[in-house]
């Protein structure tokens, strides 16, 4: 009677084991695998935050019983996104302050600075986004209005690339800003010997060390608001590019609460402390947080005219730009990276900035190699160092919408000969035969959508121009998506975890409203986000 008893007991809970034996199943979808054979499945299981299984739904029926079943109702679906150049953190701070983005003109930014002011009577006024080459008048402001505003209150609005920015006098009193003063990687503008306001590169930082720091509260409504905004967009991982050691921890705790569900890859900036913190550490990697490289600057922005070019500036016959800090510092950087093991990400725009990293790299990797150290932007590079990318297996990491956002005025300041090499993208791709595409947001818009439009259809919002700027440079969707999710992971050693929806990786997911691999032109800035998931769990729903 007892051995019967145990029967019952132990079949009873095999059968209330076999009912659930995973907690979701997601069918009737168009599933973009990104495996190796870019395969496409109808559906897929996940158990305990990763996927267990990939393929027919009636089969997969057959053999799990999840606790929550995803009709997909045939929308496609695909590995969570992933921005594999940004600013997070810098993103989600600037939703606390002015938005000056799309503005078209200098009166138009005063205009929103004032109502701020008004709303916000207290602090610094700080405000990111503008662009004067969307301006009527294509030329930097001048601070004399902000001055007739606020003569006391300090003001710093910085440009659109965060490479200038336009401060009033209170802030360049506080900050100790002169006429006449040099900065090494940097500029402050005088017009017959007065300050303009106007700072570039290295000189902004002048005035940013003297703004207060956020506070703890500040820093997580900012963190939190910026992953909002990303899971309605389908990011799922995201690269921040530049961060201090000290939020290691922050964003560590906030995940560890369950608040922060993001998961971040995150380049430590150009520091001292930053290279101790992390020589000391080694890598620092969680789920959801993985910090193993360094962020260098080489040299500023095109649109501010920072980028360091081999030639003369077009529309500037006697300047080339700067680089950010001597060629022994990059040298000195890349050695002692190397030396420990970790990863070296560069910005470099202009052709010089790119040549001098490129060769920096070059003594360094010696040939092929599985370092992974990366190019950011790789805007404009010279015909003849292209070959370098490949040589040295150095990974160009570009942001497609940069191409678009900039094509209506590149061309100035770069002439017709250059700018037929910049923003070379198919060329860069074939190099590895492999590339990661990001967006840089603030820089530009967070979505991954105009990421992929702009890389193959080469066009900006608009739709402009009609035959798409530069076409050879155009990329596949197939290429386009994988910069998306596997080559973006693979840019950050993570392609065994996440980048595909393949068995043994996070369940990361994003579905979509319309099909981006089907839909051309015009149609496609238009696709929304249905659905973001991390881990399984639903992050994010279109209501």
């Amino acid at each position: 009677m007892r051995k019967s008893l145990y029967l019952l007991l132990l079949f009873a809970a095999s059968c209330k084991q076999k009912e659930f034996n995973a907690d979701l199943l997601v069918k009737n979808a168009v599933v973009y695998t990104v495996d190796n054979h870019f395969s496409v499945a109808g559906a897929f299981v996940v158990n305990g935050g990763k996927i267990v299984a990939v393929g027919r739904a009636d089969s997969l029926e057959n053999i799990y019983k999840a606790r929550e079943v995803v009709d997909a109702l045939g929308k496609a679906v695909y590995p969570g996104f992933i921005d594999d150049h940004s600013h997070f953190y810098e993103y989600g701070l600037s939703l606390q302050e002015v938005n000056l983005v799309d503005i078209k003109s200098w009166n138009g930014i005063l205009d929103s600075v004032n109502v701020f002011a008004r709303r916000n009577s207290e602090g610094w006024i700080i405000g990111r986004g503008w662009d004067q080459n969307t301006w009527k008048v294509k030329q930097f402001p001048n601070k004399a209005r902000l001055d007739s505003l606020f003569p006391v209150r300090p003001v710093l609005l910085t440009r659109i690339d965060g490479h200038a920015a336009i401060a009033n006098q209170a802030a360049l009193n506080i900050a100790g800003i002169k006429p006449g003063q040099n900065v090494t990687g940097g500029e402050i503008e005088t017009v017959k010997g007065k300050l303009t306001g106007i700072l570039v590169d290295n000189a902004v930082g002048i005035v940013e060390r003297k703004i207060p720091e956020p506070t703890e509260q500040v820093t997580q409504a900012a963190l939190l608001e910026a992953q909002h905004n990303c899971f309605a967009d389908g990011l799922t991982t995201v690269s921040d590019c530049g961060l201090p050691y000290t939020m290691v921890n922050t964003i560590a705790q906030l995940q560890h609460k369950g608040a922060l569900k993001m998961r971040l890859y995150v380049m430590l900036a150009d520091r001292k402390e930053n290279y101790d913190y992390l020589f000391k550490r080694g890598v620092f990697k969680t789920p959801g947080l993985d910090v193993r490289s360094f962020k260098v600057y080489a040299d500023g922005a095109l649109g501010s005219r920072g980028a360091c070019l081999l030639q003369p500036y077009n529309d500037q016959k006697n300047w080339k730009g700067f680089l950010l800090s001597s060629q022994k510092h990059f040298e000195e950087v890349a050695k002692k990276v190397a030396e420990k093991g970790f990863q070296l990400c560069t910005h470099a725009i202009g052709d010089s900035a790119n040549r001098v990293v490129l060769k920096i790299y070059a003594g360094v990797l010696k040939g092929k190699n599985d370092r992974r150290w990366r190019i950011e932007h790789a805007q404009i590079v010279s015909p003849e160092d292209i070959h370098y990318f490949g040589d040295y297996s150095i990974i160009p990491s570009v942001q497609p919408t940069h191409a678009t956002s900039d094509m209506r005025w590149a061309g100035a300041r770069l002439g017709a000969k250059r700018l037929k090499t910049a923003y070379a993208y198919k060329q860069l791709l074939d190099q590895n035969g492999w590339m990661p595409l990001g967006t840089d947001f603030p820089v530009e818009n967070i979505n991954p959508i105009y990421t992929f439009y702009a890389a193959v259809e080469r066009k900006d919002l608009k739709g402009y121009p009609k035959g798409g700027f530069q076409p050879e440079n155009a990329i596949s969707s197939v290429e386009a998506l994988k910069g998306m999710t596997i080559w973006a992971a693979k840019a950050n050693f993570e392609e065994k975890e996440k980048g595909s929806i393949e068995p043994g990786k996070y369940a990361d997911f994003v579905i979509l409203d319309k099909d981006i691999m089907k839909i051309k032109g015009s149609e496609l800035p238009q696709v929304k986000v249905l659905r973001t998931y991390v881990n399984g769990e639903k992050v994010y729903e279109k209501k």
